[in-house]
């Protein structure tokens, strides 16, 4: 789960990090108001969307004034941004975000993260920062340091020395380095988080350490421990699919091609994802209905794939084991019943039940194409769709 740069700041700063002071509104007239409260020459505008690259996109402006502040704030309240990160169809912004300016000595980069090839929490850090730092990653490989750590309750000195040394601060700076890295540690842990990135971090012209942006990703799994944080959640960042699938404990995205795509299982959702792509298509979904699918869960998830207007065929990939092959089939059918499939719809089911489930889908009058296997599967729905 995503959160925005201002709720983000707030949960740094609980844990000890220092931001900019500011405020956040969905309203221009409380954002000016607010705004007055601010001790700062310059005011930093910033649009408020679950996507990276908001610089580049008109997001974030530099305002000497309050009225100018408002004439910006009017301008950038209800305007779609498009960035790198948020395809084509771009953002509506709808909430905005104030903060004081900040004098900036130096821009660095440091992001904390799951390594889950190692088990261990990395940290990786850059002294350059900003909004370039992709093109960094590129071009410039080794500005970029990754710092490997063991999961324990606190952090090494050691460890914090090792993200931080490709920063080359005095000593005052370092210490307040150490401590930011100790207190994200903390935050990364005690909240279940998948990703904190702070990019940039800069030392500003009177020697502080200070988090200009911040970005925080939370395991969604782990949301029933953290009720506070699942409040945070903004569902107008959200596509309306996704939310409805979450509803009914679907683990679904939408993605932009043609097939959508029904699977158990995470790994065989990505493998017929990938074959689908190897004969010359795209997926139009994840979709993992998971292993224990009762056959309203399974009606639900045929509903969601057919409400994508980009959907031209479906794949139905089964591998029978917790999740009955038979309950598959049923569900499919109920849903069938309540939508007009006009589409083609290619089934491959094996495993537990399945000849009981092909019997099933055999007669309930659908047209429907079986599949022996996965390669099979792939190469009848690419060729039903063109």
């Amino acid at each position: 789960m995503n959160i925005h740069e201002h709720q983000a700041k707030e949960i740094l700063k609980k844990y000890g990090a220092i931001v900019p002071a500011g405020f956040f509104s969905t309203n221009v007239d409380d954002l000016i108001e607010k705004a007055k409260n601010l001790k700062t020459e310059k005011y930093v505008l910033k649009a408020q969307i679950h996507a990276g690259g908001r610089g580049k996109a008109g997001g974030v402006k530099i305002l000497n004034t309050l009225e100018e502040l408002k004439n910006s704030a009017n301008e950038l309240l209800g305007k779609t941004l498009v960035t790198h990160q948020t395809g084509p169809e771009g953002r509506e912004v709808k909430r905005l975000y104030v903060e004081e300016s900040s004098n900036i000595e130096k821009e660095f980069y440091l992001s904390c993260l799951v390594d889950r090839a190692s088990s261990k929490i990395a940290f990786i850090s850059s002294d350059q920062g900003g909004m370039d730092i992709e093109e960094v990653a590129s071009s410039n490989l080794e500005k970029i340091i990754t710092t490997k750590v063991d999961i324990a309750e606190e952090i090494s000195d050691a460890d914090c020395e090792s993200v931080i040394k490709i920063f080359d601060l005095n000593s005052d700076a370092k210490d307040q380095a150490i401590l930011l890295i100790k207190s994200i540690y903390k935050m990364f842990i005690s909240t279940d988080a998948n990703m904190v990135e702070v990019n940039p971090l800069i030392l500003t012209k009177e020697g502080k350490i200070v988090c200009l942006d911040a970005k925080v990703n939370f395991d969604s799994n782990a949301l029933f421990r953290h009720p506070e944080i699942l409040e945070l959640r903004d569902l107008n960042e959200e596509d309306p699919t996704e939310i409805e699938a979450s509803k009914h404990d679907l683990a679904y995205i939408k993605l932009d091609g043609s097939i959508g795509c029904m699977v158990n299982g995470a790994g065989l959702a990505m493998a017929t994802m990938d074959i689908i792509k190897l004969y010359g298509k795209e997926p139009a979904n994840f979709l993992d209905v998971g292993g224990g699918a009762s056959k309203e869960k399974v009606s639900a998830a045929f509903k969601i794939i057919l409400s994508d207007k980009n959907v031209k065929g479906i794949l139905i990939n089964i591998f029978g084991g917790i999740m009955r092959c038979d309950v598959l089939a049923q569900g499919v059918v109920d849903a069938a019943k309540e939508i007009n499939i006009s589409v083609p719809l290619v089934v491959r089911l094996a495993g537990t039940n399945f000849k009981e489930g092909k019997e099933i889908l055999d007669n309930s009058g659908l047209k429907l194409i079986s599949a022996e296997n996965l390669d099979d599967a792939a190469k009848k729905i690419v060729e039903a769709i063109k």
